[in-house]
């Protein structure tokens, strides 16, 4: 799971934006949450599918869903 949000999700070389420990905090509570939400598509869609979960890639899923999410989302706080 760690390297999956640090080195896939986030970027090997992305440095956190926040400079004060809460807003650490909210930006890590933010990986974690998405890492969670695409693992638990990933799970859904196995299900549906009739796959083992442990078959489907990470780093292919998050791909799939950084397609999906128009530009505008991705706007800076």
């Amino acid at each position: 799971m760690l390297d999956e949000t640090k080195v896939h999700q986030r970027g090997p070389d992305a440095i956190l934006r926040s400079r004060h420990p809460e807003g650490v905090e909210q930006e890590e509570y933010g990986f974690l949450l998405v890492h969670h939400t695409i693992r638990q598509g990933m799970h859904q869609a196995a299900m549906t599918t009739g796959t083992d979960p442990d078959r489907l890639s990470f780093t292919r899923s998050l791909r799939v869903v950084r397609r999906q999410v128009p530009a505008q989302a991705a706007f800076s706080p």
